[in-house]
């Protein structure tokens, strides 16, 4: 999955009624299946290199159970959650579907999700990463079960750092600045790319400085603090110093970076466990093991970065013959044998620790961020906090191009202000 965090406010989708909402077809009036079953389910994975193995899965699926057959779509990432959010309003909802980690509790607000307690979709919670389950709650109820999972790391050419004489991965962002200018001087390409304009990619910086966006328990908006004015500052410096790559703002910025990388023209960069692949057919990484793997730098406080990934909900507007189907399709999907497969085909990070197979684990993408997910920073319980990526990653484009710091900031928490009307500035 490329990680465009898809931006748009939930806030008109809290207000829907569900009474709008319609029910799945193929079934009867009273909810009982008239025959075989057609789930409809959205899949949001990445079209060309991790879609066809869902959809392998998908038929393996079938297969084990032939009374349920699967109507598979997939549905661009940066488009799902504005589609999703209308359909469910309305009618033509899919009955079961992929949804980002911090799409759950908007739409379990909205009351578009069915809880999943007690169903045979949640039947091994107790499996899956503590924290991951929880990031799929909502006011205490299961509204998702954990699929793949993420974060970001640094990631880094071997070759290019031994080349610059460097032994490890920096733990500061300072330390990353230094390395960025020896590997310019001594390797002669950039040292480091970060991507600009993305709230996302951004985070690290503020959770190196002990704070965040907000602080959802304490209703306050905190972006305006001089704990993350300093974290922007230091963004800001990473397209700046010796080594470093200036700020690319255009529209194909993350390609030209995973160009950059995928080929060796720059040694580092920010990146999460979806672009392994990618990354793998680059010439500059043929041999996998050239592919170092760190957690993100940090400031003056530890290095995190957010978590993110995806859970498989089932709609709540569907009927009781495909909700249950929608329940049994989710276990499936989430099984650790399930996991453990869509691990290997597509370099992505299990949910569940019995799913780190031998063989899952025998990808060195997959073991490098498995070492750095316990530097992962769970999400918040905030039905919105998704939707206040949009104002950030809009400022700090301004940022990198002149507007001041504290002059974005305040921009982005007037903006704030209306999404979080509860929240103290």
């Amino acid at each position: 999955m490329r990680r465009g965090i898809a931006a748009s406010a939930l806030v008109a989708a809290l207000a829907v009624s569900m009474a709008a909402c319609g029910s799945s077809g193929g079934s009867g009036s009273d909810g009982k299946a008239d025959g075989p079953v057609t789930l409809t389910y959205w899949d949001t994975s990445n079209a060309t290199n991790e879609a066809p193995n869902y959809q392998e899965l998908v038929k393996k699926f079938e297969a084990a159970n032939p009374n349920i057959k699967v109507d598979f779509v997939n549905v661009p990432f940066d488009q799902a959650q504005n589609k999703l959010q209308t359909a469910m309003g309305a009618k033509g909802a899919p009955d079961v579907f992929r949804s980002e980690v911090g799409w759950t509790a908007a739409f379990a607000k909205a009351g578009f999700l069915e809880p999943l307690d007690g169903t045979p979709a949640a039947a091994d919670t107790s499996a899956f990463q503590p924290s991951l389950i929880q990031q799929a709650k909502y006011e205490g109820k299961l509204y998702g079960v954990p699929l793949v999972t993420d974060t970001l790391g640094l990631l880094y050419n071997k070759e290019l750092f031994a080349k610059a004489g460097i032994t490890e991965a920096p733990k500061t962002w300072d330390e990353l600045k230094t390395d960025a200018a020896a590997v310019k001087d001594k390797a002669g390409v950039d040292g480091f790319w970060l991507k600009a304009a993305d709230g996302y990619y951004a985070m690290p910086f503020l959770f190196g400085e002990g704070t965040d966006t907000v602080d959802a328990a304490g209703k306050k908006i905190t972006i305006t603090s001089p704990e993350a004015a300093k974290a922007v500052e230091t963004y800001k410096t990473m397209f700046t110093s010796p080594g470093t790559v200036k700020a690319d703002v255009t529209t194909d910025a993350y390609a030209h970076m995973m160009d950059a990388f995928n080929s060796g023209k720059v040694a580092a960069i920010i990146q999460g466990p979806w672009e392994i692949t990618n990354i793998y057919k680059g010439s500059a990484f043929a041999d996998k093991n050239n592919l170092g793997i760190a957690a993100v730098p940090g400031g003056s406080a530890k290095g995190a970065a957010p978590t993110g990934g995806h859970n498989i909900s089932v709609y709540a507007g569907a009927d009781k013959a495909h909700k249950a189907a929608a329940e049994k399709f989710a276990a499936f999907m989430t099984s650790a044998e399930s996991q453990a497969f869509i691990a290997q085909k597509n370099s992505t990070l299990p949910t569940r620790s019995d799913a780190f197979t031998a063989d899952v684990k025998a990808d060195p993408g997959i073991a490098g961020f498995q070492a750095v997910l316990s530097s992962a920073k769970p999400r918040p319980e905030l039905p919105e906090y998704s939707s206040l990526f949009a104002s950030l990653s809009t400022n700090l484009g301004k940022a990198v191009q002149g507007t001041s710091t504290q002059d974005a900031l305040n921009t982005v928490a007037t903006d704030y202000a209306k999404l979080l009307p509860g929240f103290a500035k």
